[in-house]
């Protein structure tokens, strides 16, 4: 089969084309034949260093994909063979076949297309379980949403209007902010000088339930200054710093919430937790005139260099996606 890996960490052009035996399903897995794959923020990490990749997983980038199952390992029923399925994986999903967890896999709701269903894996898991688990988001309540011309910003702001939450979200610059407020939300450019004062307007002064932040550092004590008592802070990435020195009696004053998680070291068990709780409340909001991922653009399997690049440089408005040549 075809792959992209990466055989030593630093920029877009050490991702190469290589040819590897297609990989066999353990106890537990499907073989999925990939037809795209998303690219996401965790990858570009892991190519340039930053993070690395838990020990053991394959040096394939990739971590959710949609295709065809066309193998099934021990304990998985013969009746999934040839469905098609999105699906979250450890790793290897810039590839023509890799493996996946069975229970990690979720149905293609009807009317999205095979590009669209490879856009949502990593969102959904993320979104479920730091924004309606951990964040605990109830219907009218306010999101603020940092990042939120992002590939999971663009489908959580829809998921969070979806169950009847209102959404502030941040982005670069005018023409961002534009295509977000056409999407039914209140835009803020980041690159302004006084976005708290804007997000407190937009809330009649009161503030916002719900923060998903990617900034961390000095990000923070901005972000708690603006949320309303009780408000819970989920940190998904720390894009302007790893630590923060925190007001804490500004958090006991309001009763503030700080947590934060990372998907891809969670156990399998977890994962496959989450994967039932996509499917059971968030699934049923997807599809055509719903909710439905924002594709940035569809590049060709061999162009992952291209796809770091444009992801690194800013300039995506929605999701970036790799198309396997077979399928395009």
């Amino acid at each position: 089969m075809t792959a992209i890996v990466m055989e030593t960490k630093g920029g877009p052009e050490v991702l190469k084309p290589v040819r590897r035996s297609v990989p066999r399903p353990a106890t537990g897995e499907v073989l999925i034949a990939v037809a795209a794959a998303g690219v996401n923020r965790p990858d570009v990490v892991q190519r340039s260093g930053a993070v690395p990749a838990p020990v053991g997983v394959s040096n394939i980038l990739g971590l959710e994909v949609a295709g065809r199952i066309v193998a099934c390992g021990e304990a998985v029923g013969p009746a999934l063979l040839g469905t098609e399925v999105m699906a979250l994986v450890k790793a290897g999903g810039y590839a023509s076949h890799v493996c996946a967890r069975a229970d990690h896999c979720l149905p293609i709701p009807s009317g999205l297309s095979i590009v669209e269903a490879a856009a949502l894996p990593e969102g959904l898991f993320t979104i479920w379980h730091n924004l309606f688990d951990r964040g605990e988001l109830r219907s009218g309540e306010t999101v603020l949403l940092e990042g939120g011309a992002s590939g999971i910003g663009t489908l959580a702001l829809q998921l969070v209007k979806s169950v009847g939450g209102t959404v502030i979200a941040t982005a670069g610059g005018p023409e961002k902010c534009a295509r977000l407020a056409a999407m039914g939300v209140d835009a803020i450019d980041y690159h302004g000088s006084s976005a708290n004062d804007l997000i407190l307007a937009a809330t009649g002064g009161r503030g916002v339930d719900v923060v998903l932040d990617i900034l961390g550092g000095d990000a923070v004590n901005r972000h708690l200054e603006i949320m309303a008592e009780g408000g819970r802070h989920v940190g998904l990435s720390f894009m302007a710093g790893a630590t923060a020195s925190i007001d804490l009696g500004l958090v006991m004053r309001k009763g503030l919430w700080l947590t934060s998680s990372t998907l891809r070291p969670k156990s399998d068990a977890e994962k496959a937790s989450i994967a039932r709780s996509v499917i059971k409340h968030l699934l049923p909001l997807l599809g055509p005139n719903a909710v439905r991922p924002v594709i940035s653009s569809v590049l060709p399997l061999d162009k992952a260099a291209d796809a770091h690049r444009l992801l690194e440089s800013g300039k995506n408005f929605g999701k970036i996606v790799l198309q396997m040549p077979e399928a395009a």
